[in-house]
């Protein structure tokens, strides 16, 4: 999960596993439908978890601190915002890559920042400007020219990753014409100073102040580069710089990651001297951990039950911008057209997504497994966004009517063998991709696996196996055609348009859904109109119905998420509103870490 940035940014989250080994009402469902309202919550008594951790002893000098990046694979090693997409890689910039915008609890911009802004009375131009004590770490200024930069490069024709899909960033006044190269600069981009600079939008948009772009780009570092090129650019990998407390020192590639403070941060002298990050495998966690080989680390919930009694540690918990789905390939992306294409017939009849749906215990899955701290997700909307969130039209577990909706659509038993054939009577086989990811992420597919074959469907893994996390996405991210339905999760980012994940023309629509409802309500979702909180409110109500009809996606399961902090840790806070510079402020009370 991408927990730093509060703009508008869809990361990848890499899916831990469960332990079950069959599907069905012994597992504990009661196979009903879930009423509205009624499962959107944990079973477990969160009110015990903190947001801030709890230390009042005095703070050590010059201090250092490592933190754990819980993952059995390494990170990539992109670490620029205009190209990262994982959770691994954004967990390793948080260190040394500010936002220029801070953000309040309702997740808004605000003028706390690094820089400010203010919003003309037509709310269609911004403008921006930088502080003035706001330089790279390398001691060049953050410019005007950087912020633009960044808008440069992701508009580009040449551009090759996958932000330029944002809404926001494509209604800039003139960003179409660039971007089909018709123009050398973007025409709403005006340069006012060294410092400051306007963007005017073609329309007002309400998520302007939530989803907003908010990275600059060190510009002095990459102009030279060509942009076809620019993603392989040292500086985007282990040379990467930014203007945050910390500045990287030294990188073992996938494994680790030395950073020193930043003795000019904007914010003033950060109170840690140093932070180690380190990978960490799920499997090995909990005892990092108790032997204070780790400071901080996001937990695996499934493994809650054997740490809560810790001593050496404590958990701070919220839940979580983000949901975890299956989803299906139902076409390709055209990179040439930049649109998704609609095109394999094999999941078109929404009925058998529908059966897909029902036939999954999601409920079982997070109290008996999560411990309480997964529960069904009922949208694609997540509750963490309490005035937009909807359970309409959710659908919950229900075997019966899985059967139901298959021999409806065609799909049956006709020679006999417990599995279902096609409707024109052929075998009927569906490749199921999913995440490695720990002990128990095999046991979990089964789980999905036998799942579906209690309702008469033969699914079984691509390429009879689990994908390690950076394969998983390249298949998922090209089509591959061996992938009819895979298992994956998003951390939707703090703007609750939803938008960027569903569009027609954007490339993170991974199930490549494509449908002329979906395209009108995401359209009015972030129209001049869904200024009116109640307008946008029923227009994402209706979007949330309309998606638990169609299913292009199953959302399986919300998170409530645990971060085990050390003792010995001071002023760390996970607080909607008040993560975006907390390392600048983190401390320890202990040059040695507390130990079980």
């Amino acid at each position: 999960m991408k927990k730093k940035h509060l703009f508008k940014f869809f990361s990848l989250i890499v899916v831990l596993g469960l332990l079950l080994s069959a599907c069905s009402s012994s597992t504990g469902g009661d196979g009903k439908k879930p009423k509205p309202g009624a499962s959107n919550k944990p079973n477990v008594d969160t009110s015990k978890f903190p947001m801030t951790v709890k230390n009042d002893k005095n703070a050590v000098e010059d201090g250092t601190l490592t933190y754990g990046l819980v993952s059995d694979t390494p990170f990539e090693g992109v670490l620029s915002s205009l190209y990262s997409e994982g959770v691994p890689d954004s967990e390793v910039q948080q260190f040394f890559d500010d936002t220029l915008f801070s953000y309040n609890a309702d997740y808004e911009m605000t003028n706390d920042g690094a820089a400010t802004w203010e919003l003309s009375d037509d709310k269609k131009t911004i403008t921006v400007k930088i502080r003035d004590n706001v330089n790279w770490s390398d001691g060049q200024p953050v410019t005007a020219e950087d912020y633009e930069y960044s808008f440069l490069v992701i508009g580009n024709k040449d551009y090759t990753g996958v932000r330029y899909g944002d809404t926001i960033i494509q209604s800039i006044v003139g960003m179409k014409e660039y971007h089909a190269g018709k123009a050398k600069n973007i025409s709403g981009i005006k340069i006012i100073d060294d410092k400051t600079l306007s963007i005017t939008f073609t329309k007002a948009n309400p998520s302007l102040l939530t989803g907003l772009w908010s990275t600059a780009a060190p510009k002095h570092l990459l102009k030279d580069t060509p942009i076809k090129d620019l993603a392989k650019s040292p500086y985007v990998h282990a040379k990467a710089i930014g203007f945050g407390p910390f500045k990287i020192k030294k990188i073992v590639p996938g494994e680790s990651v030395e950073y020193e403070r930043n003795d000019n941060y904007w914010k003033g002298k950060p109170r840690l001297k140093s932070i180690v990050l380190k990978v960490v495998n799920p499997k090995v966690i909990l005892q990092s951990l108790k032997k204070g080989d780790v400071d901080i680390a996001s937990f695996p919930v499934d493994q809650y039950p054997a740490a809560k009694n810790a001593k050496a540690f404590q958990f701070l918990g919220k839940i979580e911008l983000s949901y975890s789905y299956i989803g299906f390939k139902l076409g390709h992306w055209d990179a040439k057209k930049g649109k998704n294409i609609m095109d394999n017939p094999k999941f078109q009849d929404k009925r058998l997504r529908q059966a897909m749906a029902y036939a999954l215990d999601e409920k079982s899955v997070g109290e008996k497994i999560y411990n309480g701290l997964r529960f069904p997700a009922t949208s694609l909307i997540p509750p963490s966004f309490p005035s937009w969130h909807s359970d309409a039209g959710a659908i919950g577990y229900d075997p019966e009517k899985a059967k139901k909706l298959l021999d409806e659509a065609g799909y049956k038993d006709k020679d006999g063998d417990g599995l279902r054939e096609d409707p024109d009577g052929k075998k009927f086989h569906i490749n199921f991709l999913s995440m490695s990811g720990g002990e128990t992420a095999e046991p979990l597919a089964k789980f999905y696996m036998q799942c579906w074959k209690n309702v008469g469907l033969d699914v079984s893994l691509v390429d009879g196996r689990l994908a390690e996390f950076n394969s998983f996405y390249d298949m998922v991210e090209a089509d591959d055609p061996k992938v009819d339905v895979f298992a994956g999760a998003w951390s939707t980012g703090s703007d609750v348009d939803p938008y960027g994940l569903y569009g027609e023309d954007v490339a993170f629509n991974f199930s490549r859904y494509v449908n002329e409802e979906n395209s009108k309500l995401l359209e009015e979702g972030h129209s001049e109109k869904a200024l009116d909180h109640d307008y946008r409110k029923q227009v994402y109500e209706d979007w949330q119905k309309l998606m638990n009809d169609e299913l292009p996606v199953i959302p399986t399961l919300f998170r409530y998420g645990l971060t085990a902090v050390n003792n010995r840790v001071k002023d760390y806070t996970i607080e909607p509103g008040k993560t975006t510079f907390v390392w600048s402020d983190v401390s320890v009370s202990s040059n040695n870490p507390d130990v079980e």
